[in-house]
């Protein structure tokens, strides 16, 4: 931190007024923000990864040249451990669309145009970022190539496939494997010449006011960049699993990208949209491995929550025969989907679809489960049914966002929130004793046609970490036994219900 501010003081001149610490994101790099007397600030990011930061630098310096939306690189320590760059807010790209996900993905105009100003970015990065590129400054390996795809492709193979327990034929999967690789890159899509970022995604994208007070986006995050092709960002950023795009305006999308594309290069439409469907099948395996590791390895709730969605993206691309010609893989991936674990993505896709008149054998369990959040300053909340049957847990031993100034005006449905109490796991690990407690219960409760079930969950103020269980909790209870679920965040005056699905 003492570097930060001492390479603050040598760029500007003065020491800062104010130094804010930021919640770490995925990697293990420290941001703070340092506020200067005259109202400006910057972001200070202290890495300790060396060649990483300094792939980071050249790669901001190399865009900004190109007139590219990247931040700023103000200083930079001599050992390159730390350095400062452009302040661009606390808005991510994911955050501003997080009324659309809340809505069942519904997105209104605004938040496609916010989706749309970034899509038609995109190719500028891909293309012009290229121009004059040394790839001998990226990263290892500087070129997506067969190896990396096979890395990418067994990264599915040894995370995800195998911790499920699915047994399959590994010498003929590493065949349908490889040879997928080489259509990929070989058969279908020769052109490398263009900058890959490798992780775009919604969380990876800053809106920035502009003058006129729109948001316009900048890309972060993009240090893991190599030579490689286009379709891949686009299938990373437009089936990114928890945006939960629509069909239509997925679609949409392309056409935009498209578009700007064709205003900085020649290229085939036809093969360029034939090659973008593997590459989604490709993204969403490579996902699923990530998904695998930090869900069911590391337990982060995140990531956990996320398969399902990365199911269902599976299912529609196996409809759709995306895998046909590898008959081994299509074969694993479709057991996969039908796996016990995953069923309830499917019946919850099933509920959204036109229904006729149900079936006589189906039943709705009558069992109602209310899942409450409050704050012990005003009282555990009163069970009105009753029956005084379920459990009240105490939140308070978690670490607080709260006592920190960027969370206080937010509650646990904020990703902020989120993000700042699933980094030190506290929370996580707290949620999985939780939901076996629950799941237990829930289970007992079915099997014995009982009628009301409640869980409470408080914390001082009834705001950041008991709203974040209670969400999680109702969510995944729904989920899994497609009860009725009635959430309410009692001092955020938020109610809503989870409509019971039908049973057989």
């Amino acid at each position: 931190m003492q570097q930060l501010i001492q390479l603050y003081k040598e760029q500007y001149g003065r020491n800062p007024l104010r130094v804010e610490s930021l919640p770490k994101s995925g990697s293990n790099r420290e941001y703070v923000r340092l506020h200067g007397a005259d109202g400006t600030s910057v972001i200070g990011v202290i890495g300790p990864d060396k060649a990483e930061n300094a792939c980071f630098i050249y790669l901001s310096r190399h865009f900004a040249d190109r007139g590219l939306p990247v931040p700023a690189i103000g200083a930079v320590s001599k050992d390159v451990s730390c350095y400062l760059q452009t302040d661009l807010g606390s808005i991510s790209l994911y955050q501003a669309l997080s009324r659309g996900r809340a809505d069942g993905a519904q997105y209104n105009e605004e938040e496609k145009e916010l989706i749309r100003r970034t899509i038609r970015l995109l190719p500028h990065l891909q293309v012009t970022g290229a121009e004059g590129l040394d790839c001998n400054r990226l990263l290892s390996p500087v070129r997506f190539d067969h190896r990396t795809a096979m890395f990418d492709l067994n990264y599915f193979r040894y995370c995800f496939l195998r911790p499920t327990g699915l047994v399959c034929d590994e010498v003929r999967l590493d065949e349908d494997f490889s040879d997928f690789a080489y259509h990929l890159l070989e058969k279908e899509n020769p052109q490398v010449s263009t900058f890959l970022y490798r992780d775009f995604q919604a969380r990876n994208v800053m809106m920035t006011p502009a003058a006129d007070g729109s948001l316009s986006p900048c890309f972060i995050d993009y240090q893991g960049g190599q030579c490689g092709p286009l379709q891949y960002d686009v299938a990373s950023f437009l089936w990114q699993a928890s945006a939960r795009y629509p069909k239509a305006l997925r679609e949409e999308m392309i056409h935009e990208y498209l578009d700007e594309l064709a205003t900085l290069m020649t290229f085939d439409r036809e093969q360029f949209l034939r090659c973008l469907h593997s590459f989604v099948l490709f993204r969403t395996m490579q996902v699923l491995g990530a998904y695998g590791l930090r869900g069911y390895f590391e337990r982060k709730k995140y990531f956990l929550d996320s398969i399902p969605l990365a199911i269902e993206n599976l299912r529609e691309l196996l409809a759709a025969g995306t895998a046909a010609d590898w008959p081994c893989l299509e074969g694993v991936l479709r057991r996969l989907t039908e796996l016990p674990q995953f069923e309830s993505t499917r019946a919850e896709k099933q509920e959204k679809q036109p229904k006729g008149k149900a079936d006589s054998s189906e039943t709705l369990s009558p069992l109602v489960v209310e899942v409450l959040s409050f704050s012990y300053r005003k009282g555990i909340p009163e069970d009105l049914s009753g029956n005084g049957g379920g459990y009240v847990f105490d939140c308070r031993a978690i670490h607080n966002p709260g006592r920190y100034e960027p969370y206080r005006k937010l509650t646990g449905m904020d990703a902020p929130v989120i993000e700042f109490l699933e980094t030190d796991g506290e929370i996580l690990v707290f949620l999985d004793n939780v939901f076996k407690l629950a799941e237990t219960h829930v289970e007992r409760y079915i099997h014995r046609g009982f009628t009301h079930l409640q869980f409470a969950f408080g914390c001082t103020g009834g705001q950041h970490r008991s709203v974040y269980s209670a969400q999680h909790l109702a969510e995944h209870l729904h989920r899994k036994y497609g009860i009725e679920i009635r959430l309410i965040h009692r001092e955020q005056q938020v109610n809503r219900t989870f409509p019971a699905r039908i049973r057989t």
